[in-house]
């Protein structure tokens, strides 16, 4: 055999096995269009079947001055799921069994309503909302479930998550939420008052100050916008924060804040009805005034912000990388 005829077949590449074995079938990601298609639809017949609550809802959130923020949630949600967009994984598989959960979940909140609530209970409106989002979340994050993947809702798992607060709190948790904060209110006033020299006599909600008796009623708890300020204290520590601990300290801060404001709202009606005279009980600052302090209590929430963000990036610049470490 000539030489050259031996080299090129001892050149020769070997057969590769798995070369000529067929192509393996890729899955095709839960992220992809088709995925998100089925997802779609899902949620379209999901949101027809509710389609009377829903209506309902947005009737009863434009309505409101409680509930007003409810119409912004949906499109805050998908705002941040935008954000993230460039995050999520590429393959994702679905989590039927959290889907089950889910789904069961949901219709068991329906048939307990039809059958168990609604006969023997007294439901308002705001009960009846509040059940209906219940179901109508727990059929939804069971669709994302099925069609969207496990990978894909633990990344998106707080835009999600923020849907929780299209449900309307019931009455009863209404009720309790402003006697906390009306007695919360009257403390805070009263420690002003003493601070301030200014002669009174409390007795529970109720304070008696010189010209004027004044009580803390349950329009004055401000529940609207403390609720308000914890969303968005919410809202800003899953943008500006990493740190968990960090992040739990900026909402909860929010609470005693809250209670603070309504306080010393309570404590400058007062003043301005003593030195002022009466009539200041029906001023702006009184019946339109809410804004106002609104607004100052977020000038301390605003400074704890940058002053927990500066404090996580410095934790974040002084932690050593790995590949220093592994080098050291």
């Amino acid at each position: 055999m000539p030489r050259d005829k031996a080299v090129r077949l001892t050149n020769d590449p070997q057969p590769n096995p798995a070369a000529q074995s067929p192509p393996a079938q890729r899955l095709e990601p839960a992220g992809s269009a088709r995925q998100l298609r089925s997802f779609g639809l899902a949620t379209l017949v999901l949101a027809l079947c509710f389609g009377i609550p829903l209506w309902d809802l947005i009737w009863f959130a434009a309505g409101s001055e409680l509930y007003s923020y409810i119409l912004l949630i949906p499109f805050i949600s998908l705002y941040l799921v935008w954000l993230k967009r460039g995050s999520f994984p590429t393959c994702s598989q679905p989590a039927r069994k959290a889907a089950a959960g889910f789904l069961t979940a949901g219709t068991v909140v329906i048939i307990a309503y039809w059958l168990v609530l609604r006969p023997r209970l007294k439901l308002v409106e705001d009960d009846y909302l509040a059940v209906m989002m219940i179901s109508f979340l727990l059929f939804f994050f069971g669709a994302g479930c099925l069609f969207l993947g496990r990978e894909i809702l633990r990344a998106a798992a707080f835009p999600l998550g923020f849907l929780v607060f299209m449900v309307p709190l019931p009455a009863v948790a209404v009720r309790g939420i402003d006697s906390f904060l009306q007695y919360g209110s009257a403390v805070v006033a009263q420690g002003f008052f003493r601070l301030s020299d200014t002669p009174f006599f409390e007795n529970g909600l109720v304070f008696q100050l010189p010209g004027i008796t004044i009580q803390i009623g349950p329009e004055c708890s401000g529940i609207h916008s403390s609720l308000v300020l914890f969303i968005t204290s919410l809202l800003a520590s899953y943008v500006f924060l990493r740190t968990p601990w960090k992040r739990a300290v900026f909402i909860l801060a929010v609470i005693p804040l809250g209670i603070l404001r309504n306080g010393f709202r309570v404590f400058t009606i007062g003043e301005l009805c003593v030195h002022l005279g009466p009539q200041m009980i029906n001023s702006p600052i009184h019946r339109k005034g809410g804004p106002i302090f609104f607004v100052l209590s977020l000038i301390p929430i605003f400074i704890l912000l940058v002053m927990l963000q500066k404090s996580d990036q410095a934790g974040g610049k002084s932690k050593p990388k790995t590949s220093e470490i592994e080098h050291a």
